[in-house]
């Protein structure tokens, strides 16, 4: 399993529409690599919960994945469509 593939197993989980959820990777400056996450508006706010909770532990958990498997300087950026 890739970043990728686990970060959309992750996101997939907490929403109610999981076919609308889009994770793409990019490569940013200075080895950077950039993980945007889009999901549904109305999911939104699950994904990133009461006072960024949820956000917050989603991002610990794909940057320990991503340091596990020796990828580092992980940016994750989540938004809606």
């Amino acid at each position: 399993m890739n970043l990728i593939e686990f970060t959309t197993y992750l996101i997939t989980n907490i929403v109610k529409e999981p076919d609308m959820v889009k994770v793409n990777s990019f490569e940013g400056d200075e080895d950077t690599t950039i993980i945007e996450v889009l999901v549904s508006s109305n999911d939104f706010g699950a994904v990133i919960g009461r006072g960024g909770k949820n956000a917050k532990a989603l991002r610990t958990l794909i940057r320990a994945y991503a340091y596990k498997n020796n990828i580092k300087n992980v940016k994750i950026n989540i938004d809606a469509f």
